[in-house]
């Protein structure tokens, strides 16, 4: 049953989506007022109309998780939403439920705790061969180049057989792939072509000389086992290389960024290494990856959340970010917190399309700043925080670099 005050507040309400142009760390207080006031919003979206916006916790997690709120549904349509692309539906996100399950089922597997666990000591090895480099050049450096972007993308190149040689490439369609307004959809297409040409050229050489490496696992699913097909095997291994470094690589230099903003939180880290684990899962829900909402979901009929009822059709956006820092659920939740001990952050999301990765990007947060911490314990920032730069027109924030000095 609708809540009428709920409604009528949501309707009453009505404000154009993005609220603002934030590409740093801060969050607009707009939304901390819709969890206090309208935590279903009706939001007027850059692209396609209206969309309700969710901004609590509890309300997130519920909407993540079901089913009759579905991307699929979304797909291929101009329905509202913050990115000027519609979703595809040959996309992993995009898919139909079932083949979205097949999919992940073939690869999660690569990316279980055990299985990330194993890869620690390697994930460790190029972690501290990386700032061993850093170190040996001095400083200042930035640390975005030398170790923000070069680690995950490292390790994932590693997992699928990929040489690093060719990160040029894939690092070209990433930057259009997330692109909100920096490239047009004529720059973004022809990435993209590029992309699929190379990833063709790729699997037909590993498909030659398999080696001990996801890409060749997938290969023979698809050619022994007939569970994907060609395309399929594309979209994943290229979605994997884009997804297994971007948000990982500006995930770390945010978090180094708020850890020396603030020197007493690094200093903290350095002589007490053991909260490094739960600083990781702090800044995980602290530091806000998307510069707005991810993609739009329809309602296939209708569902009541939060005292809202959402009509069969109509579309539903959320910010994860906001229901991190829900003041219901995380005490002084504004407030960078490295010892916390209950910590429900929904950061790698919920249901069905939780985060694969979010073993592998744990790990290699955690060794990044276990690495960081023991040898340049005097790391500090090379230039004050209010002048770094911040990528703009883009669907993930990040910085362009992030110099500093020890």
């Amino acid at each position: 049953m609708t809540c009428p005050h709920a409604a009528a507040t949501a309707v009453g309400t009505l404000r154009a989506y993005p609220f603002g142009d934030h590409v740093d760390l801060r969050l607009d207080p707009d939304y901390a007022e819709l969890r206090a006031t309208a935590p279903v919003a009706r939001v007027r979206m850059p692209y396609g109309g209206e969309a309700w916006l969710l901004t609590r916790h509890a309300d997130v997690k519920k909407a993540s998780a079901d089913p009759r709120l579905s991307m699929h549904a979304a797909a291929d349509r101009d329905v509202p939403r913050a990115a000027p692309r519609a979703l595809d539906s040959v996309g992993l996100m995009g898919m139909p439920p079932e083949s979205h399950a097949r999919l992940r089922r073939l690869v999660s597997r690569a990316f279980t705790a055990r299985r990330v666990a194993a890869l620690r000591p390697r994930i460790a090895e190029i972690t501290h061969h990386l700032i061993g480099d850093l170190v040996a050049d001095g400083g200042p450096a930035d640390l975005v180049a030398r170790l923000a972007l070069p680690l995950p993308t490292a390790v994932i190149c590693e997992m699928l057989g990929i040489p690093r040689t060719d990160q040029h490439i894939f690092r070209s369609f990433t930057e259009a792939l997330m692109s909100a307004s920096r490239y047009t959809e004529e720059q973004v297409a022809q990435a993209a072509e590029e992309y699929a040409d190379y990833l063709r050229g790729y699997v037909a050489q590993r498909r030659a000389h398999p080696e001990d490496d996801l890409l060749s696992a997938l290969i023979e699913a698809r050619d022994e086992d007939g569970r994907l097909s060609e395309n399929e095997l594309l979209m994943l291994t290229g979605g994997m290389l884009v997804g297994g470094h971007e948000t990982t690589a500006n995930q770390l230099a945010g978090q180094v960024l708020v850890l020396l903003e603030d020197r007493r939180r690094y200093e903290h880290l350095v002589t007490r290494p053991d909260l490094i684990p739960a600083a990781v899962e702090e800044l995980l829900r602290y530091v806000p990856l998307w510069a707005s909402v991810g993609p739009s979901r329809v309602a296939t009929e209708d569902i009541e959340i939060g005292g809202v009822t959402i009509r069969a059709g109509e579309a539903v956006v959320y910010s994860l970010a906001s229901a991190n820092r829900d003041e219901t659920v995380f005490d002084a939740s504004d407030d960078v917190v490295l010892d916390r001990d209950t910590n429900p952050h929904i950061a790698f999301g919920q249901g069905p399309h939780f985060c694969l990765g979010a073993p592998l990007a744990r790990t290699e947060l955690q060794c990044a700043l276990e690495a960081l911490t023991a040898r340049l314990p005097e790391l500090r920032l090379a230039r004050p925080a209010a002048e770094l730069d911040w990528h703009r027109g883009m669907l993930v924030r990040g910085l362009v670099e992030l110099p500093v000095t020890w």
